[in-house]
């Protein structure tokens, strides 16, 4: 039996409709299924753990037809249980779908792939007990979320874009402690990325070179720079090019650790406050990839 995990308002909406396809792509292959749905996340969760109590060993796999924060909660029920899971891009940014190697247009060619050909073994961040797939951040970006997670208006992607303009004027950089593998680092910076997968905010490629099965996170700093020079930088992230500017370091390392007074967030979901410890788990998940 398979398990299609459906978040109806992800993408104003385009979760519901999605999910229909992705049923009737089941349906017509005479695969069984069941539909898991809720308008709220916690009782999305409950349901899918339902399911999953009473399937046993009998799931085959889980579709997540959403974003990143459904990847993000499936990932927490079936990671435990060595189940495999996908995720049809339904969100706003759909992060965790292009680190796979997924197009977000390809639906039919990923069911495809995830009903014929075997799962294969992914890496996994793990921060406090809570599975990652994409991106752990903090910094300037989590300050963002915090604003736009308050903000009624405007939907959509947008939002983070006003977000940003009412942010970055009275943004200040912070004082971090960061640990990695072989050494701990004491610096000043604005924004510092923890990387699973190569991209989170609709495809702003952070850290370009990060792999999901090479065992390690890719850790981006940017250290202090001007709110000019932040708005002149800014748009070389989508492709990647922001890694070669001078106050831009690049590491790479197992576990890594975060102390400072500022907030976290990974997937898009919000963790908590820091200090918080992150490692990359090589091979904790099952997915598909292209």
């Amino acid at each position: 039996m398979w398990a299609i995990v459906v978040n109806p308002v992800s993408g104003g909406g385009k979760g519901a409709v999605l999910g229909r396809e992705v049923a009737g792509y089941f349906a017509s292959k005479s695969l069984p299924y069941q539909v898991i749905t809720s308008t709220t996340a916690q009782r999305l969760q409950a349901n899918l753990q339902n399911f999953l109590d009473l399937q046993g060993d009998g799931c085959q796999g889980v579709v997540a037809v959403g974003g990143d924060g459904l990847a993000h909660l499936v990932m927490q029920s079936v990671v435990p249980r060595a189940i495999p899971f996908t995720v049809i891009p339904a969100g706003t940014g759909n992060d965790f779908g292009r680190a796979l190697g997924w197009s977000l247009l390809a639906i039919t060619k990923q069911l495809d792939c995830l009903t014929t050909d075997a799962p294969k073994k992914i890496d996994l961040g793990l921060v406090d007990s809570e599975w990652f797939g994409a991106i752990l951040s903090t910094g300037f970006d989590s300050v963002v979320n915090e604003k736009a997670n308050r903000m009624s208006w405007p939907k959509g992607p947008m939002k983070y874009n006003v977000a940003i303009a009412m942010e970055l004027p009275k943004f200040k950089p912070m004082q971090y402690t960061i640990g990695l593998d072989n050494n701990s680092i004491q610096t000043e910076a604005m924004l510092i990325a923890v990387a699973n997968g190569s991209s989170y905010g609709a495809g702003m490629l952070v850290c370009p070179d990060a792999r999901m099965d090479d065992g390690l996170f890719d850790v981006m700093v940017l250290r202090p720079v001007s709110k000019f020079e932040f708005i002149k930088v800014f748009p070389k992230v989508f492709k990647g090019e922001h890694i070669n500017h001078p106050k831009v370091d690049i590491y790479r390392s197992r576990r890594v650790s975060l102390t400072a007074p500022a907030i976290a967030y990974a997937d898009g979901e919000r963790v908590g406050t820091l200090p918080v410890q992150a490692e990359c788990i090589a091979g904790a998940g099952l997915s598909w990839t292209p």
